[in-house]
């Protein structure tokens, strides 16, 4: 049985962690998500992604017997190779949602961190507990997590290895959104589902920015937004945006596929507008 289902619903693709009972994270688990990944790295039709484990549990880490039998050697190949493999999840070039029930521990938070958007059950737990196993995160925690909470917040988690409840998770910046334990994939769909109704080349130039721009020098962030700011004004959403904002106001817009090639806004009026709404943003 696989362990990663790629399940399709429109433009939105799951990928579903199914390797009972906890969703351990293992070589052919990576494998498989590392082929999934770079499938749809390069789907055209593909416009958001959800990360889910299950209405159990996202995934409780790595397997640890297994990591337990490792010498430093292999060890460090395998790290390697899931390194590259979450780096692959979070440099898709769509929007990524994860759906985090039960718990989301070690290498499970880590494969989250990667996502751009992180739904969380009410009653999920998260945490990098290594260091009670005398090791640290390997695949990322040390850096995504510093990244999203900032030093401090994310030392007190990767020093004492403690767990976090989706309250505190929610405070803190580690999840986006909480919800009932039974709403979590529904809610994780209906985000992914509009944001793949939005204009597929400006959200990846947002992810981009954001993602490569805040590791540089504000200089050199400014000059990577310039550069995907000019690229994306010429695409045929960036039309089809501006002219609906010239002549409906704004928030009518429909992208891809569904873009109306002009007449009445969409919802069927096309009133008049004065020149402050319809030439500002």
């Amino acid at each position: 049985m696989p362990r990663i289902r790629v399940e399709a619903d429109g433009p939105v693709v799951t990928l579903r962690l199914a390797a009972p009972p906890v969703n351990a994270i293992d070589s052919v688990l990576r494998e498989e998500l590392a082929a999934a990944v770079r499938e749809l790295a390069d789907a055209r039709d593909v416009r958001a992604v959800v990360l889910y484990g299950g209405e159990r549990l996202f995934a409780a880490g790595a397997d640890i017997e297994a990591l337990a039998a490792m010498g430093p050697a292999e060890v460090r190949g395998w790290n390697r190779a899931l390194q590259r493999t979450f780096d692959e999840v979070a440099r898709l070039p769509m929007p990524v949602v994860a759906a985090v029930t039960g718990y989301a521990l070690g290498g499970g938070l880590e494969l989250a961190l990667c996502a751009d958007h992180r739904v969380a059950a009410e009653d999920a737990v998260l945490g990098q507990p290594e260091v009670r196993l005398g090791i640290i995160p390997g695949s990322g925690g040390t850096q995504r997590l510093t990244r999203l909470l900032g030093p401090a917040r994310a030392k007190n988690l990767l020093m004492t290895g403690r767990t976090v409840a989706a309250a505190e998770a929610l405070r803190i910046g580690l999840v986006d959104e909480v919800v009932p334990a039974g709403a979590v994939y529904e809610a994780a769909l209906a985000y992914a589902r509009g944001l793949a109704e939005g204009p597929a080349a400006a959200l990846e130039a947002v992810k981009e920015a954001v993602d490569h721009g805040g590791d540089a020098a504000l200089s050199t962030g400014l000059a990577l937004e310039r550069s995907l700011f000019t690229g994306v004004f010429g695409t045929a959403d960036a039309a089809t945006g501006l002219r609906s904002f010239l002549e409906h106001g704004p928030g009518k817009a429909r992208f891809g596929d569904t873009a109306p090639e002009g007449g009445a806004a969409p919802d069927g009026h096309d009133e008049e507008r004065d020149d402050t709404r319809r030439r500002t943003t």
